[in-house]
């Protein structure tokens, strides 16, 4: 690989930030988010990332979940924002890693949930894996920048 092509690949530790309001809908009987929607939160992160790097949904290619997991710290309640950081953490040659926090935005530093994800890039028609092309990995390191970066509001 050029080496000018090498700054155009995800850097390990850079994260892509954005946010999400709580929704009424997102409570269970206990009056706390359910658990299910955690997942949902960490799916709409990555259905933005996606986006925001230059691969809309449905597409030619698309980025399969193959691996989802998710440790439930603290309870969300209802009204509250959420900020979904997702931290690159490995380039496989048609896979991606990253963790995944969620904090309120009124409480930033503290973690209400963290997981992993694991997506697997496909060929659409075919449904097989497939190498990431340099434009993806370019659209991709465009979108995870070094901690601190600004958020992504939906």
């Amino acid at each position: 690989m050029l080496q000018d092509a090498a700054s155009a690949i995800p850097r390990i530790g850079h994260v892509f930030e954005c946010v999400i309001p709580v929704r009424w809908g997102d409570q269970d009987a206990l009056h706390h988010v359910n658990n299910t929607v955690y997942f949902r939160y960490s799916e709409e992160a990555r259905a933005l990332l996606y986006m925001q790097a230059g691969f809309p949904v449905p597409g030619e290619r698309e980025a399969v979940l193959a691996h989802a997991s998710c440790d439930f710290l603290k309870p969300l309640m209802y009204p509250a924002t959420v900020v979904v950081r997702l931290e690159f953490k490995r380039l496989g040659r048609s896979s991606m890693e990253y963790d995944f926090i969620i904090e309120r935005q009124d409480e930033p530093g503290v973690v209400y949930a963290r997981g992993k994800n694991i997506t697997v890039n496909t060929d659409a028609r075919t449904g097989k894996s497939c190498a990431w092309s340099e434009p993806e990995l370019a659209g991709y390191a465009r979108c995870f920048v070094a901690p601190g970066g600004q958020l992504r509001e939906p």
